[in-house]
């Protein structure tokens, strides 16, 4: 590979692939099932309408999950980089789960929101949710009980994406680890970052649906793979 001039912004997104490594199941089988729920039943608006005594114990089993769990070589590579470079790095992930900012990452969107946050309908403020709701529990402004889980359901869109893609249109590399390429818009990311010149690499176990958008691919275990690519940028 010929010389390059260092990277000064740079964009990493990160996918289940990052996560599986640690323990944490990815977004779906293959029968579309999530953790044996089907999605319209768990992961939108309209079911949690319909029934958020369901969709609250789903997400509690979820966030109990995450006691469990810790970070992998990915996330500590990730961490340590950010922490030692000079230039703009943005971190942002499709995962709800806490490992990049356990690990020790700063500059971090969930773009999918968190598993250890809760957010009032009414007001829309955010707080840590460490432990369980259920249909009676109170949110701290208003004394109600209007918490749901801070996640973005299918139909909703998704967060700080302003943000995302004002990084992406200045970054001059974008690395994207452990994503499938099938989940709009991060599927769009690399793009946007090919639109601006930027160098576009894929880390991934296994050749994502979109692999061909970038200039270069790497195959392996993210706890593997991320740690020497970073080391060798």
């Amino acid at each position: 590979m010929m010389d390059r001039a260092p990277h000064q912004r740079i964009v990493v997104l990160t996918g289940a692939g990052i996560s599986a490594e640690s323990g944490i199941n990815t977004f779906r089988d293959n029968g579309g099932l999530w953790e044996n729920h089907r999605l319209e039943d768990v992961a939108t608006p309209e079911a949690f309408s319909r029934d958020p005594a369901l969709v609250q114990r789903f997400y509690n089993l979820r966030r109990a999950q995450l006691n469990s769990v810790t970070y992998n070589a990915a996330h500590k590579a990730l961490a340590e980089f950010e922490q030692n470079f000079r230039g703009e790095f943005l971190l942002v992930t499709q995962n709800v789960d806490h490992l990049h900012r356990l690990s020790g990452s700063q500059n971090l969107i969930h773009m999918h929101g968190e598993l250890r946050k809760s957010r009032c309908t009414t007001t829309n403020v955010v707080y840590d949710q460490l432990g369980d709701i259920d249909v009676h529990t109170h949110c701290v402004c208003c004394n109600t009980p209007t918490l749901r889980p801070h996640i973005v359901w299918f139909g909703e869109m998704p967060l700080l994406m302003d943000d995302i893609y004002a990084a992406l249109e200045q970054c001059d590399l974008f690395i994207s680890i452990g994503t499938s390429g099938n989940v709009y818009p991060a599927a769009g990311f690399v793009e946007v970052a090919n639109s601006v010149g930027a160098r576009t690499v894929e880390i991934n176990l296994e050749p994502s649906r979109g692999v061909t958008l970038f200039h270069e691919a790497y195959q392996g275990p993210a706890s593997v793979a991320v740690p020497e690519f970073l080391a060798n940028l």
